[in-house]
């Protein structure tokens, strides 16, 4: 069972992806092709669903989907791919997304989930071999920020309001 970093403690992970054949998960994470192929049977068929988007996926087509779902998990295929951060961006602050948003994949590494906190993202996924602890610490290495942004992490200040 994958254990996923949530507002800065980690929880048993209550989600399967659709390639996984798992007993007892409470919600179903199925790609963004197969979601859009075919909506009305996999909102049927699943009473919690998400959906995951890839970094070529554009997120403006998932916001008929968004009031539906519980759940966007958003790859991360490597950490110098950064259109992640932006899709993260997007589903918050344009299309309004409140319900779960996980950085999944190879690019989430503990370095970088202050910034990926900053972008709006409230779950992580965390690499293979990646220090679980060393993540948890790395969500308050720093209090101030320059940038604004969509934080899911306490700061004691914006720098430039």
């Amino acid at each position: 069972m994958r254990h996923i970093l949530r507002q800065h403690d980690w929880v048993l992970d209550d989600w399967r992806y659709a390639d996984e054949e798992r007993a007892g998960a409470a919600g179903l994470i199925v790609p963004w092709a197969q979601l859009r192929a075919d909506p009305k049977h996999w909102h049927r068929s699943c009473a919690r669903l998400g959906v995951r988007i890839g970094h070529a996926d554009a997120v403006e087509e998932l916001a008929a989907e968004l009031p539906q779902l519980q759940l966007v998990a958003v790859e991360f295929s490597s950490t110098g791919d950064g259109r992640g951060y932006s899709q993260g961006r997007l589903l918050r602050e344009r299309l309004g997304f409140s319900g779960e948003l996980r950085a999944i994949g190879a690019g989430v590494r503990q370095d970088l989930v202050f910034f990926l906190a900053r972008c709006g993202f409230d779950a992580l996924e965390l690499a293979a071999g990646e220090d679980p602890q060393a993540a948890r610490r790395a969500l308050t290495r720093f209090d101030v920020a320059y940038q604004r942004g969509n934080a899911q992490v306490p700061l004691r200040q914006q720098r430039f309001p």
